[in-house]
């Protein structure tokens, strides 16, 4: 009786150990839908080429003087302190100005790697849908008051997690939630 006791005590104060370090998963925010724009080259780019790779993404225009040369200096942070596998796509919220070539320049400025790190444009209707319906961060005609906040994408489209540019170091914190989406795919 005492040895089963103890088997108990011990079965049980292992599953409780094991419970509390586990980290609860991240939630699920939203769904991306399908859309088609075009990258810094010019080429077709669709939600679809991203399906199977953890992403990351964020509104900038390349014009900006206020914060969008920050969050690209971050979104470069994140490319160095990511794993290969993880994209990081930024979408424009000035398409008239910021055609593939000026897109580019923007990258190229950054030290994007343009293996895993996508910048989009393309038609204005798509570009607000997603900025306003899919990712709820903003529209278009916000312009200079266009969100600040990265987004936290999974294999299969979906959000699971907004980062602020003044929340800390969002860096560390994408980069450690990138991770354990790659380690625990949905």
């Amino acid at each position: 009786m005492k040895l089963y006791f103890k088997t108990g005590s011990l079965l049980l104060l292992l599953i409780v150990l094991g419970a509390c370090g586990r980290e609860k998963p991240l939630p699920v925010l939203g769904q991306v839908p399908q859309f088609q724009l075009f990258d810094q080259e010019g080429q077709k780019f669709q939600r679809s080429d991203l399906d199977g790779h953890v992403w990351v993404a964020d509104f900038i225009f390349t014009n900006c003087e206020g914060p969008c040369p920050r969050m690209t200096s971050h979104m470069h942070e994140i490319q160095k302190a990511t794993r290969p596998g993880v994209k990081l796509v930024s979408f424009t919220v000035d398409p008239e100005r910021d055609t593939p070539q000026a897109l580019a320049a923007y990258g190229r400025k950054f030290s994007a790697d343009d293996s895993r790190w996508t910048f989009l444009t393309g038609n204005p209707g798509t570009l607000n849908m997603l900025d306003r319906d899919a990712f709820k961060l903003g529209t278009l005609d916000a312009g200079m008051d266009h969100s600040t906040r990265f987004v936290l994408i999974d294999q299969k489209g979906r959000i699971r997690g907004y980062y602020r540019l003044g929340d800390g170091d969002p860096v560390a914190r994408i980069s450690k939630d990138a991770a354990r989406l790659e380690a625990n795919p949905a």
